[in-house]
């Protein structure tokens, strides 16, 4: 799939793309324990669509897969990613978690993809990397791509603060995400929402919201 064109802040996007980018697969090597874990999580997330099957999702940043790997086991949806990567992306292609053909090199606030493409669309600690110049548009990306379902686990603060990464400034923002995506979108129904403890679930101590489209309540 063709690269579009970078939009989400240049200094964010060359980070990722960068040596930090690859430092930070080092640190979130695939193991058993991690999709265990993540198996588990998802497995929450998704017994709230009572049995209602996807066929299609699609994860803005999945780095080397390790939810897609997670939800492989959960569900026999077709798996797309956007990973702007290109170590992650390699790796995502040789282990084959999605085909080259179902990966796109992109940012969060500009997606390759047509409206309503995708049954579920979402995020793990992404916008969280998204600064404020973009994040609305990141959010109008997350739910303008899908159809039925719109899915975030990030970090939680009821206002936005910027937090110090691995000694680098403007490169990690706390929100209420869901907060924001109820607020410019209304007319979303909240399905569900809840946190993921770190000492229990292995997750960074995330906020995770599911939200469905009115539309999807038709088909």
């Amino acid at each position: 799939m063709s690269k579009s064109t970078p939009s989400q802040g240049d200094k964010q996007l060359n980070v990722w793309r960068g040596d930090f980018g690859d430092a930070y697969i080092g640190r979130n090597a695939v193991t058993p324990e991690r999709i265990v874990q993540r198996n588990l999580c998802f497995g929450e997330i998704l017994r709230h669509l009572k049995g209602e099957r996807l066929g299609s999702v699609l994860e803005i940043g999945a780095n080397v897969g390790l939810n897609l790997r997670a939800l492989r086991n959960l569900t026999d949806a077709e798996l797309w990613a956007v990973e702007p990567n290109a170590r992650a992306r390699d790796t995502l292609i040789a282990d084959g978690v999605v085909a080259r053909d179902h990966l796109a090199d992109a940012s969060a606030d500009a997606l390759p993809f047509p409206d309503g493409r995708f049954d579920l669309a979402f995020t793990a600690t992404v916008l969280i990397h998204v600064p404020e110049t973009a994040i609305a548009r990141a959010i109008e990306e997350l739910q303008r791509v899908t159809r039925r379902y719109v899915l975030c686990l990030e970090y939680f603060a009821p206002t936005t603060t910027e937090i110090r990464y691995r000694g680098h400034d403007d490169l990690l923002w706390k929100r209420d995400y869901g907060g924001l995506i109820w607020d410019t979108h209304p007319d979303l129904e909240l399905v569900a929402d809840g946190f993921f403890w770190k000492r229990t679930t292995g997750l960074d101590d995330v906020n995770w919201w599911l939200f469905r489209k009115p539309t999807a309540a038709r088909r």
